[in-house]
C-alpha cells in the first residue's frame, strides 16, 4: 500500500523555522519529522512513499539524495576508511517518489498531480508530513477495510 505525504505547505504556523527550511525537515531529536513519519509507516510494512513537494521541495530532495546512514546507525570502519560496514539500516527498503506538485496547490490539487504514481492501487494512505502519531496503523487499516467503504 503506497503512502502519499503532503510536503508542500508554506509552514506559516512554524514561522521561526519555515523561513529557512520546510516543516517536514524540522528536527525532532536528530532526525527530521518526515523521517520519523516515514519510519512509522515502514514499521507497519508501508515503505513505498510519494512525496508531494512544494515550498522548499528542493531541500527535501537534497536531504534524501545526501542521506548517509552512517550518521544515524552503528557501523564499523576498516581498511583505512575505504570500507564501511553498517550494522543496521534506516531507509534501505524505502522507495521514495518525489513529485513537484506546485508552490500554491491545495491538498486536492497535490493529490491529483500524483495520481499517476498511484497506479492501480485500490487503497492508499495519505498524511500531512508534519504530523506524528503512535496510532496502531495496522488495526486502523483493518477497521477501514472491514467497513467496505469507498
Amino acid at each position: 500500500m503506497k503512502v502519499v505525504l503532503f510536503c508542500g505547505g508554506l509552514g506559516t504556523r512554524l514561522r521561526e523555522h519555515s523561513d529557512t527550511i520546510p516543516k517536514p525537515l524540522v528536527n525532532v531529536g536528530f532526525r527530521p519529522i518526515i523521517w520519523h513519519l516515514m519510519r512509522y509507516y515502514a514499521h507497519f510494512g508501508h515503505s513505498d512513499f510519494i512525496l508531494c513537494l512544494g515550498y522548499r521541495g528542493d531541500m527535501i530532495r537534497e536531504y534524501f539524495l545526501a542521506y548517509n546512514e552512517c550518521l544515524s546507525n552503528d557501523f564499523t570502519l576498516s581498511e583505512g576508511g575505504r570500507r564501511v560496514e553498517l550494522h543496521s539500516t534506516d531507509i534501505d527498503d524505502w522507495r521514495i517518489t518525489f513529485v513537484d506538485t506546485g508552490l500554491h496547490a491545495n491538498i486536492g490539487q497535490r493529490l491529483l498531480r500524483v495520481r499517476k504514481h498511484l497506479g492501480d492501487e485500490p487503497v492508499f494512505l495519505a498524511n500531512y508530513s508534519d504530523n506524528l502519531s503512535d496510532l496502531p496503523l495496522d488495526r486502523m487499516i483493518a477497521d477501514f477495510e472491514s467497513k467496505k467503504a469507498v
